[in-house]
């Protein structure tokens, strides 16, 4: 199973597999791309194995309403994991709110 490494904005890191409650990911949606409170920023090496969210699509248009958002945004639980993304590191910004 991949892990995931989420890295929260004073440094501290969470690795960590299915849900394990990291700090700041709240998911209230259960993961069906309706509240954008699973907002990260993909650490840049990370980008072009785990994609941009789609343009016009709803991931896409939530994240334009996240606080802090930029292009390498995505909410969470839009994220398909595969044995490649096995160590993606996701940056938790400041606020999800």
């Amino acid at each position: 199973m991949p892990t995931v490494i989420f890295i929260e904005p004073d440094g501290a890191e969470y690795p960590i597999a299915v849900n394990n409650g990291v700090p700041g990911i709240d998911g209230d949606c259960g993961g069906e791309c309706a509240c954008a409170i699973c907002h990260v920023h993909v650490d840049a090496a990370w980008m072009s194995r785990a994609g941009m969210a789609e343009p016009g699509g709803m991931e896409a248009n939530l994240l334009q309403f996240a606080e802090g958002s930029t292009e390498n945004s995505r909410l969470a639980c839009q994220i398909t994991m595969t044995d490649d993304l096995d160590g993606l590191m996701l940056r938790i910004p400041d606020g999800q709110h």
